[in-house]
């Protein structure tokens, strides 16, 4: 089922990742650990690299989901705006 909890699986453009399945708040933090560990630096070229590229998969991910609420919203007050004023 799609929708569990009031929430929505992100809607991918492209082929599904494992990332897809991560909710908006545990992509969020782990993009947030990986941006951490980056400012910390201390790390080679190539984990800096790699940590790079898992900031932008995560980003993506929060991305699908920021835009699936997005929707749901404009959806949301489409539907309201259309059934118009009570009194009318």
């Amino acid at each position: 089922m799609a929708e569990q909890q009031g929430q929505q699986e992100p809607q991918a453009a492209t082929a599904p990742t494992p990332d897809d399945a991560l909710g908006y708040e545990h992509a969020r933090d782990a993009l947030l650990e990986v941006v951490r560990q980056l400012e910390n630096g201390g790390i080679s070229l190539e984990e800096s690299l790699a940590l790079w590229e898992r900031g932008e998969q995560l980003a993506k991910v929060c991305q699908r989901w920021l835009d699936g609420a997005r929707a749901r919203l404009d959806a949301a007050l489409a539907a309201e705006e259309g059934a118009g004023p009570a009194g009318e």
